[in-house]
């Protein structure tokens, strides 16, 4: 039966460059989306005045740590289904998919219960003014319900993904950001309706354009047959698959906190320098985010493929994934690192009119754009750690960036003559520590895991040779 772009796909057979080529645009448009998405409502806002900006910046923050669990989920959904469809062992695949339909059923319910009890206690806590308290509340209260479906959302997606199958969560990513636009100037401002509830209005956009996302991809895994498909018998939690889950994810979800710290100290070591040195910054991490965005998608795309081969115990593959992903990640990052060394104004054009604020991002992206090769193979790597079914390496990696920049960072930001581009190559340099450590580790990860596995193929192809039995002699 021919193969449609619906149906499950088998990675450890065909070109790993044509699966990687398949798969990477469609999940780079949906975190472009997923950016889109975030800009939003702060876009449509910027109306209201600042207390509003400020109160709906300050309650996106509270995204960050439901960020992290979200990746829990998905890491360690995408690892497990993705090796049980190498092993074409069809039931483990359902079943660990069910069971993390029921983890995202219970963050979800988390989530609305904890953002009900400290959407208030929260804002207080970081914001300015009783206005901005106010307004960072209502929207909170508002954006719950699409965080809580967010986890849903995250389970469905990695499931197709570990399937080979990313086209239908991007289509639905790029839905869900059209009926927000469409929705959040209407509920905002009252467009058309004359009931503007500002920025409850953001929330509620979100939200509802969430929910019919999560309902389109719910029809769509009922409708179509899938490799994996909901059995609510299986949803009473199972400990022993649970801790698979969370034994592969949680690592994960400790890189973001990582991420987390790591901006937290350079936001913290620039605040001598001013307002406009943290604004260029924040513009400049911006476009660095976003150029990196293609290079992060060949990665990601590299860690199912990497999956299904190691569940099929094809380590030849899994290696020849690792490779191919990494070129391809270099070569482009390589790309990006020269249009950012000789037009970085191309990149940059339009975020700000002030002077001073553009000057340090094109400061910024000019030396932090030299490390981009080492980034991507930090990226690559991380993919290759999900696929193998082992993340506390990438956790391990990651904690040693921070520390190797906070600490040092924090230490030459009292001494005398400290200049602002001593924080971009200190990054530099954890950077490209980060990006060796990682390769060795992963080296040492291949050499545990798929050691093995050669020595089951050479086995496969060594057969003995049939013994013929001796002539009888006649008497």
């Amino acid at each position: 039966m021919r193969q449609g772009w619906n149906e499950m796909k088998d990675l450890t057979n065909g070109s790993i460059v044509r699966h990687i080529l398949a798969m990477a645009p469609p999940i780079m448009v949906g975190m472009v989306t997923i950016m889109i998405c975030q800009l939003v409502d702060l876009y449509f806002v910027s109306g209201l005045g600042d207390a509003a900006v400020a109160g709906v910046a300050a309650a996106g923050n509270a995204g960050f740590l439901i960020n992290a669990l979200m990746q829990v989920l998905g890491v360690g959904t995408v690892a497990l289904i993705a090796h049980a469809v190498g092993r074409k062992d069809r039931p483990d695949a359902n079943l660990i998919f069910n069971q993390a339909i029921a983890l995202s059923l219970l963050f979800g319910v988390l989530t609305l219960v904890m953002g009900a009890a400290l959407s208030r206690p929260y804002m207080r806590a970081i914001a300015a003014d009783q206005a901005t308290i106010e307004a960072g509340t209502t929207y909170l209260l508002w954006f719950m319900p699409a965080l809580a479906l967010e986890f849903a959302m995250q389970v469905l997606a990695s499931a197709l993904r570990a399937t080979g199958i990313v086209r239908p969560a991007m289509l639905v990513r790029v839905l869900a950001v059209a009926i927000n636009i469409a929705l959040a100037p209407v509920l905002i401002s009252g467009w058309g309706t004359g009931h503007a509830l500002g920025v409850a209005g953001a929330g509620l956009a979100s939200s509802i354009a969430v929910a019919i996302g999560v309902v389109i991809l719910l029809a769509h895994f009922r409708k179509a047959e899938r490799y994996v498909a909901f059995d609510p018998v299986q949803w009473r939690p199972q400990p022993h698959h649970l801790k698979r889950i969370l034994n592969v994810g949680l690592p994960a979800g400790g890189e973001f906190a990582m991420m987390f710290i790591f901006m937290a100290v350079v936001y913290y070591v620039l605040g001598d320098f001013g307002a406009a040195a943290q604004a260029g910054f924040g513009i400049g991490q911006r476009v660095l985010a976003l150029i990196q965005m293609p290079a992060l998608a060949v990665a990601l795309a590299a860690g199912p493929i990497a999956g299904q081969n190691v569940g099929a115990a094809n380590g030849a593959r899994v290696r020849e994934t690792f490779v191919k992903s990494a070129l391809i990640t270099s070569a482009v990052m390589i790309g990006f690192m020269i249009l950012a060394q000789t037009k970085p104004e191309l990149l940059l054009a339009g975020f700000s009119n002030d002077r001073e604020t553009m000057a340090i991002a094109y400061l910024f992206l000019r030396i932090i754009s030299l490390n981009m090769v080492a980034q991507g193979l930090i990226f690559t790597c991380s993919s290759m750690f999900q696929g193998l079914g082992n993340t506390k390496p990438v956790l391990l990696s990651s904690a040693t960036r921070v520390f190797t920049y906070s600490l040092p960072a924090i230490w030459l930001s009292t001494r005398p003559g400290f200049r602002m581009e001593y924080v971009w190559y200190l990054s530099i340099a954890a950077t490209t520590l980060q990006a060796g450590l990682s390769l060795w580790l992963l080296r040492r990860e291949f050499d545990k895991r798929l050691a093995p596995l050669r020595q089951d193929e050479a086995s496969k192809q060594v057969e003995p040779e049939p013994v013929t039995p001796p002539a009888r002699v006649p008497a």
